[in-house]
């Protein structure tokens, strides 16, 4: 008998974290909390247009694919999706008549270059001896970002010259960014 009571015992200790999880996105749906993608997204396929970038005066466009996410281009932790860098090279929001007019970034890209925000907003932050300006297009998908401490990764944009993509590791989202030089 007490063997048996041991036995209920240990199965209900096992069984708490379990329930606990209950309610909670699979770790594929999950975006932000850490996660850092391996890799920035692919170019969109020729010809696409329109996809993140609706044409200025229209409705904007809900990013939440799943229940839970935010309404804010991100990445799930599982593969590594990039959700809403769909709008191909077309796409007016991100048009820039003079790409990487105050030179390209070299501090680094990538999992192995994270960058803590040392000051600023989304019209010029800085980290180390590097300036940035959010898209003006990406002002909203950004709002919830904390300009002297969060944590940001650098990728390539491959849709748009004289764009990066600055990923938030805290929230999981990302936004496009203009390297603007020495702060």
């Amino acid at each position: 008998m007490k063997r048996l009571i041991g036995l209920l015992a240990v199965l209900l200790i096992w069984s708490v974290p379990a329930l606990a999880q209950r309610g909670e996105p699979s770790r594929g749906s999950r975006v932000g909390g850490g996660h850092i993608p391996a890799r920035g997204p692919s170019p969109a396929p020729r010809g696409r247009a329109g996809g993140r970038g609706a044409a200025p005066g229209s409705a904007p466009r809900d990013f939440r694919d799943q229940p839970g996410h935010p309404n804010a281009p991100h990445v799930h932790a599982n593969g590594d999706r990039w959700i809403g860098h769909d709008s191909g090279r077309g796409d007016p929001n991100y048009h820039l008549d003079h790409p990487w007019e105050h030179g390209r970034f070299t501090g680094g890209f990538g999992p192995r270059h994270v960058f803590r925000i040392a000051g600023g907003n989304r019209e010029r932050f800085w980290f180390g001896s590097f300036a940035f300006q959010v898209a003006p297009f990406d002002y909203p998908f950004c709002d919830d970002w904390v300009w002297d401490s969060d944590q940001i990764v650098l990728y390539d944009d491959p849709d748009h010259a004289g764009w990066y993509l600055a990923y938030n590791v805290r929230l999981g989202t990302y936004v496009h960014v203009q390297y603007l030089g020495p702060p």
